[in-house]
């Protein structure tokens, strides 16, 4: 049997992934991407002698898809990976307070850090720790989880305003990009179940040691090329074909013939892709929307976080990661705050930022009152991730289409995941596995992650 074709349309992970995946089963690959560059929403730029990543990615040790792509590419050490959950959380004048796991069995490791966690008092502790307790019981495959706001079922349980901004939006807004008000109860669900409540180790932390670009990109680029995979950088598809008998795609003026299309572009720019006998409902893709992350980038010259990483509450920085070494820095210290669910910042200048934020360096790390800020500038993904509202699950489509040549890749899938890596890895594996299958490929298909 001759080697099948597989293009795939997008070099964000899922399509990475998934083009990786077909090389690895023996199909001829060409990835096409409109990018300069590739790794999608996960990239680096070289900014005034620094290597600068877009925004602060973390993952959780129960992504396992996205460990195994790592594994894959060649660079799992080039990432940490907490042997034990540790998380300090700052609050201006206040000693931290840490949400860390022990050894006992789940959901027990995690019961002393909540007792312990002195930025609620005591009652709304004990709540708290009830109330995860009932988040472990809900059933994930029940769909009415996901016609509910997170918000109003933690109100139910009784937790006040308090707790739900001090605590339980620390762990949701990162993780969903919108405020724990705001947020599907099912993907919150699925969160703290599967990252937190279940297996003991499967919330610890891990991050990039080196640019994000390093990680993913380039290690993908080389990864694909060993396998023999083609990859067109600046080259935008404006169209998907697919038949019984093979598919297609237009770039660049010309139609590049296929034996199956991966579309593993974002969303919006997938409907506008699909032909219309896919089947895939171009509205539900328009109404899964996007939220926004903004991310500061702040040079001190000298140190003034002592933590790897911090949450913070009771302050606007939400999640400050110290990024000295990775970028480069051989002086002072580089921090990166994360801004989930930044629709107030969009389209502020960095001046205006640097007003608003530099005050709130100064009150969370005392450190910095009498530090000199040697840089400070922002960054912006405007759709960073799909709007994880109520209603989100009926939206997704999976990845397979009506099309069995056509196949969808990316976070905004019907992973079952949120808009994560995990999630995006996840979808690449699925749709090179149909993308096989449809091309008449039966052997070296891709294992589905658990």
């Amino acid at each position: 049997m001759s080697r099948p074709h597989v293009v795939v349309v997008g070099g964000g992970l899922a399509g990475l992934r998934a083009a990786l995946a077909c090389a690895d089963a023996g199909a001829r690959v060409t990835l096409f991407e409109s990018r300069v560059r590739l790794g999608g929403a996960t990239w680096s730029v070289r900014r005034e002698g620094l290597w600068i990543d877009n925004g602060q990615h973390v993952f959780l040790r129960c992504c396992t898809a996205y460990l195994d792509f790592l594994r894959r590419l060649g660079v799992a050490d080039r990432v940490e990976l907490q042997r034990r959950l540790a998380v300090p959380v700052l609050a201006p004048g206040s000693a931290p307070a840490w949400i860390r796991r022990n050894a006992l069995p789940a959901p027990a490791h995690l019961a002393p850090s909540v007792l312990r966690f002195h930025h609620l008092g005591w009652r709304a502790r004990l709540r708290a720790a009830r109330t995860a307790h009932r988040l472990a019981g809900l059933d994930l495959e029940d769909p009415a989880l996901d016609a509910r706001r997170f918000g109003d079922w933690l109100a139910e349980q009784g937790e006040g305003a308090a707790a739900v901004d001090l605590f339980w939006d620390l762990l949701v807004r990162p993780t969903l990009n919108l405020p724990a008000r705001d947020a599907s109860l099912a993907l919150a669900t699925k969160v703290f179940q599967t990252g937190l409540l279940t297996r003991p180790d499967a919330g610890d932390l891990g991050w990039a040691r080196v640019p994000l670009q390093a990680l993913h990109g380039d290690a993908a680029e080389a990864a694909l090329r060993a396998a023999g995979a083609a990859v067109h950088c600046r080259s935008a598809v404006r169209g998907v074909e697919g038949g019984a008998t093979g598919a297609a795609v237009w770039v660049d003026g010309s139609r590049v013939e296929a034996d199956a299309v991966i579309v593993a572009a974002p969303h919006d720019a997938a409907a506008a892709l699909l032909p219309a006998e896919a089947g895939v409902d171009s509205g539900a893709l328009g109404r899964l929307g996007s939220a926004p992350i903004v991310n500061l980038h702040v040079v001190f010259d000298r140190p003034v976080m002592r933590h790897a990483f911090a949450a913070g509450v009771r302050t606007p920085l939400q999640w400050t990661f110290d990024r000295t070494r990775s970028a480069g820095l051989e002086r002072g210290q580089y921090l990166a705050v994360s801004l989930s669910a930044a629709d107030t910042y969009v389209g502020r200048s960095s001046a205006e930022l640097r007003a608003l934020f530099l005050p709130a360096f100064e009150a969370l790390f005392p450190a910095a009152r009498a530090a000199r800020v040697l840089r400070f500038f922002s960054t912006c993904e405007r759709a960073a991730t799909f709007r994880q509202a109520p209603g989100t699950r009926a939206l997704r489509p999976g990845t397979g289409t009506a099309l069995a040549r056509v196949q969808l890749a990316g976070a905004w899938t019907d992973t079952g995941w949120p808009a994560t890596m995990e999630g995006a890895v996840r979808s690449g594996l699925a749709a090179a596995r149909g993308a096989l299958l449809a091309a008449g490929r039966t052997r070296g298909l891709p294992a589905l992650a658990a």
